[in-house]
């Protein structure tokens, strides 16, 4: 080809940095909040079991039925309710592509998960951004009267909220909820980290309320790798998200884990209670150095150096071998640092990796 032009990408795409987490050759990987430990040995022989079985020159189940079923009877709810995808944030993209776009606003408010507004970019949906408190909690007020203003198509509330960790109370979620009801709209509640917080939005769920929860396997189910997420939501909710979703999207192996995953959840507790155990450990280990931490509802800490210098904290961190996620340069976090609660022995070297360093 001589001197053709490229084909530029469209702008709000050619403007956009990707979404990433430095993946670093270290000994002790604290920076994305997965499980530190593997998932029970009887869920990996059931699921090397069950490929023998998988026809891999067929398709799989497009609707996904059998892992759906399953997951409507955890979550007590209609399978008709549940929606499945490739990790929660496909979730949040199918329910952009849905009811957001050109013309529609998503809400959310910062500091909070990043992919919200990086997915609102994606699919051309307006994004904008609410203001927390300095101590990043969130003002219901003020909250609704952002809702009110910008009569925004999907607003996100995250609790436990990431990157701060902050748990919302549960009456802010049913506040917000009756206001966006009112434009009409749709308030997802993303649960990534739900299963480290007594209460879920989930029991709020009805086929009456525009009102979506999403969650991941990602963090206490121990299935990161798996990369598979879901959402329950009033059934008119799930049909539109049905139509915009590629098909087949879900590969068989994903629908078989997923499901197989679910006869497990006493294990999946017992890791919660142990990763709730050490994260108090952890943040009592903090309180002894000279940072400042935020209470924590999910399985890490957000916490800022008292020198304010996050970018060389975390390099000297990975320095001496450990790696936690550098959030010095999202929104209001300048010089913060957020650490993910990892095993024992992880914990330990990260705390006294830390200490030198300060």
């Amino acid at each position: 080809m001589s001197n053709s032009a490229r084909l530029a990408a469209r702008d709000s795409v050619a403007l956009m940095a990707g979404y990433h987490s430095p993946q670093l050759d270290v000994a002790v990987r604290l920076n994305t909040n997965e499980s530190p430990t593997p998932p029970p040995e009887g869920w990996a022989d059931e699921v090397r079991a069950a490929l023998a079985d998988i026809d891999w020159h067929r398709y799989p189940d497009r609707g996904a039925h059998e892992l759906r079923a399953a997951l409507a009877r955890h979550e007590r709810v209609a399978p008709e309710q549940v929606f499945a995808a490739n990790g929660s944030n496909e979730v949040l993209q199918c329910l952009l592509l849905a009811f957001g776009g050109p013309g529609r606003k998503a809400l959310a408010f910062e500091p909070t998960y990043a992919l919200h507004s990086h997915i609102a970019g994606l699919t051309a949906t307006e994004m904008v951004s609410g203001e927390r408190n300095g101590d990043f909690t969130l003002d219901a007020d003020q909250a609704i009267a952002m809702v009110g203003r910008h009569r925004p198509a999907v607003t996100f509330l995250c609790s436990p909220n990431n990157p701060t960790g902050m748990v919302e109370p549960p009456d802010l979620a049913m506040r917000l909820l009756e206001h966006v009801s009112a434009l009409p709209g749709i308030l997802l509640v993303d649960e990534a980290y739900g299963q480290f917080n007594p209460h879920s939005a989930v029991g709020e769920v009805d086929e009456s309320r525009p009102l979506a929860v999403s969650r991941t396997y990602s963090k206490t189910w121990s299935m990161a790798a798996a990369r598979l997420g879901y959402l329950v939501a009033p059934t008119w909710v799930v049909a539109e998200l049905d139509k915009v979703a590629l098909p087949y999207h879900l590969d068989a192996f994903k629908q078989v884990a997923g499901r197989l995953a679910l006869a497990y959840e006493d294990d999946m507790k017992a890791r919660v209670a142990e990763l709730v155990a050490e994260r108090e450990r952890l943040a009592a280990g903090l309180d002894s150095l000279p940072v400042r931490q935020w209470p924590s509802g999910a399985n890490f800490i957000l916490f800022r150096p008292d020198s304010g210098d996050g970018d060389g904290v975390w390099q000297r961190l990975v320095d001496r071998s450990v790696l936690v996620r550098n959030c010095s340069s999202w929104p209001r976090l300048a010089g913060c640092l957020r650490v993910t609660v990892g095993t024992p022995a992880e914990n330990d070297a990260f705390l006294a990796a830390l200490r030198e360093v300060l």
